[in-house]
């Protein structure tokens, strides 16, 4: 018996790809309309998405075989959901993200801070967090969680060597410092886009003569890693994927919101949120392993100063090995202002920018957007030598002279780009874009009708509670994938700003603090050791209720004048369903009354 159930557990995968689609048809054959066909393709690839049965991305493509044959939309039509302006942007953002991560550029500036920040057990958490978070806000969250953990590791192995130790006062090299190229994929560590996450240098096993409070401490260490990469994502519209959900679905349900998600915007409401959660999950950590002495947390006394010292001389050294900045890291740091000065000036809202001043449409309203500016900076990367320019002798040919190689190669990009991710985003602008041309959306609007009674700050509270918790279990895209078009069609039933419900639950999305699979950071800091699943429980239960609460505050108080919360907007009235929401007006976000 237990034979045969190892053999259905080993073939599980094959048996819900088999019958979950059979299970689920009797929705559409009792129910012979478009609303009930669209609502089978999104709860089978809802239930895919949970049970990673096919690969995310996989499932994602499935709106381009089930909606033409439902009769929802034209194969054509659903094909160009594909490659929207939001999928621009992604692959526009991570084309410089791959440059600074090419370049190490990113170890260079975390080094650097680290040197700034010192080594005292309060601030060096501190330190590793700004600069994760940082760092986050560009590049992936996997990738700055995986060049973190090992440098932190490396600083807590000298802060706990035996100060008799040669080794450790000389500052010799530790070996779960080097950052190598993964060989191997360690089986539990799952990608947000279903992948695995490629196995990393494990860290030294711990000293038999370390204290359980160094133990504490080194458990503090990686979980400030993986949490402040997560938090650091939600800064930037291209920090993270959920973020580009929102824009392309945005756009996609509300064709007229002229451009009210973009990453001038984006950065003013969700920037300050990161800060302040930032520095709550700081005092939080520092309060669960370090305990009340902040006295001794900061440093202040005489004790273990011969240690620190050997921990502040492991930082300084990685980072005199890095040498003095070459040109290539100058070039992309240059390239990298000029593209955040680009995004933040294109078309700011709040004063005419360079995109609606060079390149207006008929409206005034720029033509060019955030994915434009990406991807000609992205294109630039391919063009600017990674050397001063001149000619170079070719080492496998000395005749030969030859240019220095650009800053970007295809073959670099090829093999760091998560192209799924591109199909993912596809995916969900499809589902959405679907569920408007079925009647789904109106359908379910109608049946949310009764919560206009509850007050809209309560809404999104409870909201963003039910993401948090949903994502602790399932990939944070396919979470705001499968929330955002509900939660839009909620919205214009009740009367509600679109964006205050569908902005606190895109960031929630990203409050996935408690379980090691829930996301890849995460995973990461686990495969180091030294962790208990208990103890990513602990600190992330209180840690995800904190950002919830930080997420509430931010969407009733900053966010109100940045996208003009207090009313119904305009752009959101798309239908005759949604008539009687433009002469409503919403003051302080009660109940909606007719104007006079």
């Amino acid at each position: 018996m237990a034979t045969c159930w190892q053999g259905l557990w080993a073939y599980r995968s094959y048996l819900i790809v088999l019958f979950l689609p059979i299970i689920l048809l009797p929705l559409p054959i009792l129910v012979p309309a478009k609303e009930a066909y669209c609502a089978y393709a999104i709860i089978l690839m809802a239930l895919f998405w949970c049970t990673e049965a096919l690969p995310l991305a996989v499932t994602a493509l499935f709106p381009v075989v089930l909606f033409p044959m439902m009769g929802i939309m034209d194969a054509s039509e659903v094909c160009i959901e594909y490659l929207k302006d939001t999928n621009i942007l992604f692959i526009g953002g991570l084309l410089m993200a791959i440059a600074v991560e090419h370049w190490n550029l990113h170890k260079r500036i975390a080094l650097r801070v680290l040197l700034l920040v010192g080594v005292r057990p309060a601030l060096l958490i501190l330190g590793f967090m700004v600069v994760t978070a940082f760092l986050s806000m560009w590049i992936s969250n996997t990738a700055t969680t995986a060049m973190m953990v090992p440098i932190a590791h490396a600083v807590l192995e000298q802060l706990y060597s035996n100060p008799g130790d040669k080794s450790s006062k000389e500052g010799s090299q530790n070996p779960a410092f080097e950052l190598q190229e993964p060989t191997a994929q360690k089986e539990g560590a799952q990608l947000d886009n279903g992948q695995v996450c490629p196995a990393l240098p494990t860290a030294s096993p711990p000293q038999a003569h370390r204290s359980q409070q160094q133990l504490r401490f080194t458990q503090g260490m990686s979980l400030c890693v993986c949490y402040s990469a997560s938090i650091g994502g939600i800064a930037t519209l291209t920090g993270t994927t959920p973020n580009l959900v929102l824009q392309g679905q945005i756009n996609s349900l509300f064709p007229e919101n002229g451009n009210v998600v973009n990453f001038a915007s984006w950065f003013g409401f969700a920037f300050p949120t990161m800060i302040i959660l930032l520095l709550l999950a700081w005092l939080w950590l520092q309060i669960l392993f370090l305990g009340f002495n902040f006295r001794k947390n900061f440093g202040i006394g005489e004790e273990a100063r011969e240690q620190e010292q050997a921990a502040f001389h492991v930082i300084q050294r990685e980072h005199k090995l890095l040498g003095p900045m070459t040109f290539a890291e100058f070039a992309v740091t240059i390239l990298f202002v000029t593209l955040v000065m680009l995004w933040f000036t294109r078309e700011p809202g709040f004063f005419l920018g360079w995109g609606n001043l060079a390149f207006p449409n008929t409206k005034g309203e720029s033509m060019l957007s955030d994915g434009t500016v990406a991807i000609f900076i992205g294109i630039v990367l391919f063009i600017v030598p990674s050397k001063f320019p001149g000619l170079t002798q070719d080492p496998e040919n000395p005749r030969k002279l030859r240019a220095p190689p650009a800053l970007l190669n295809w073959k670099t990009v090829n093999e760091k780009m998560p192209w799924n991710i591109v199909f993912l985003l596809g995916g969900g602008f499809a589902l959405a874009k679907g569920s408007e041309e079925s009647g789904l959306s109106t359908w379910l609007g109608d049946k949310l009708t009764p919560l206009q009674n509850v007050p809209p700050p309560a809404i999104a509270f409870i909201l963003c509670l039910l993401v948090a918790t949903f994502t602790e279990c399932t990939s944070n895209v396919a979470t705001t994938t499968l929330f955002l078009p509900i939660l839009a069609s909620m919205a214009r039933a009740i009367c509600l700003h679109p964006l205050y419900v569908m902005l606190p639950c895109t960031l929630a999305a990203s409050l996935a603090f408690m379980l090691p699979v829930a996301t890849p950071p995460n995973a990461i800091v686990f495969s180091f050791g030294g962790l208990k699943v208990s103890d990513m429980a602990k600190a992330g239960f209180l840690l995800n209720l904190i950002g919830v609460l930080v997420i509430t505050l931010a969407i009733n108080s900053w966010s109100k004048p940045i996208f003009s919360l207090d009313a119904f907007p305009f752009w959101a009235h798309i239908d005759n369903s949604t008539a009687h929401c433009l002469s409503n007006f919403v003051p302080n976000f009660t109940s909606p009354s007719p104007s006079p």
